[in-house]
């Protein structure tokens, strides 16, 4: 991963200072007693949203196994629609990483089986001048396809080895992106077997597309239950520790995501490489909708808030103790969401000129000057943050 510089707290002004910004003695409890609520709240938007991501992919493997079983163009376009309304869930569960939380537990989280980018497609498929590459495509190496078979390949000799996941998806709906002025135009006919087959290995191309969308369901079901209410998992260790532990990972989460990771491994490494194949879902074009749902996830946890769900925020911890910096960053944060709508569409195009690497630039701005702030936050709440 290319390295950002570092955020590091540099507020500090000896012990009466920090004491007189952060809970101490009397403070320290009163933090506990107002974060509680916070935190349980935050917890029931995270199981709120992944129910909502697990879903929405159920959906999508009906419309595939629609779409494999009477391939047309209206099957394939369903499928494709069904991997989009997946993908606005989904990417608003983004923010919940990067605390070794159930979605990227260093030992077994699925995160880069959910969603490990960017991808050789070459690994999975046939690709333009290449029509034997891919799993789909070596019969005598991968005689079985099945979830355990496509699973255990994934990122296996690379990290670009990706063979599952919503990219994989993707790839085998879209196809290549080849166009200068839109997404992959793979053709339905890849799907059609019998004597209207058009090339080699059509029905191994769509009980791969089924498979791997299967194993989407069955990893974000291992998540979401890490998150369900009354039950012995990761949700009732997070509500039980210490408020400041739980606090902390909540504003990791924010801040890696505002910040190495949106702002930088997601635009800034495309604009310098001026490549396509940087943006995160280049088959589809779907770029744009995908950093907006990560900027809009940050907003929702610092309001406490997910579709029908409000409740107490860190907005309210921050707003008690400095309301006017609770009031900067609800502008910034809402300054970074406009600014990512600014970005020209689709996302490669913008790569493309000048005057759209600028306003995507504008965005890493925008949200590099938030993560800042959110490590202001911290700061007020008695923890510190290291951001890359």
């Amino acid at each position: 991963m290319k390295q950002l510089r570092m955020i590091t707290l540099t507020r500090f002004c000896g012990l009466a200072a920090l004491c007189a910004s952060v809970a101490c003695g009397d403070d320290e409890s009163s933090l506990a007693d107002d974060a509680q609520p916070v935190i349980e709240n935050y917890a029931s938007i995270v199981y709120a949203n992944y129910s909502e991501a697990l879903e929405t992919t159920e959906a999508l493997v009906e419309a595939v196994d629609a779409f494999v079983a009477a391939p047309t163009l209206a099957s394939q376009n369903a499928a494709k629609d069904a991997w989009k309304a997946a993908r606005d869930p989904y990417g608003q569960t983004e923010v919940y990483r990067f605390y070794d939380g159930p979605i990227d537990d260093p030992l077994d989280g699925p995160e880069g089986a959910i969603n490990a980018w960017p991808m050789d497609e070459v690994y999975v498929d046939y690709v333009e001048d290449n029509p034997n590459a891919g799993i789909i495509n070596l019969t005598s190496e991968f005689p079985t396809l099945s979830k355990d078979v496509i699973a255990e390949q994934n990122e296996k000799d690379g990290e670009k080895n990706i063979s599952t996941g919503y990219h994989a998806v993707e790839f085998l709906l879209w196809g290549q992106d080849l166009s200068a002025s839109g997404p992959g135009a793979r053709s339905f006919t890849d799907y059609v077997t019998g004597a209207n087959a058009t090339n080699a290995n059509q029905a191994r191309r769509g009980q791969y597309l089924r498979e791997v969308s299967e194993l989407l369901v069955d990893d974000l079901s291992s998540v979401r239950d890490e998150w369900a209410p009354n039950a012995s998992n990761y949700r009732a260790e997070l509500v039980g520790a210490s408020p400041t532990e739980a606090l902390r990972r909540i504003l990791q989460g924010m801040g890696s995501l505002s910040g190495a990771e949106l702002s930088g491994e997601r635009m800034r490494v495309a604009v310098e490489n001026q490549d396509q194949e940087d943006e995160h879902s280049c088959f589809s074009d779907n770029t744009h909708k995908d950093i907006y749902a990560n900027a809009l996830a940050i907003q929702n946890v610092y309001l406490g808030r997910y579709g029908d769900l409000d409740g107490p925020g860190l907005d309210d911890l921050v707003r008690e103790r400095d309301a006017a910096l609770d009031t900067r960053l609800k502008s910034e944060l809402q300054a970074s969401l406009d600014a990512v709508q600014d970005i020209p569409v689709p996302f490669d195009q913008a790569l493309a000129t000048a005057s759209g690497r600028a306003q995507i630039l504008t965005a890493v701005q925008a949200l590099q000057t938030q993560t800042e702030t959110i490590v202001e936050v911290a700061a007020l709440l008695g923890i510190t943050l290291n951001l890359e």
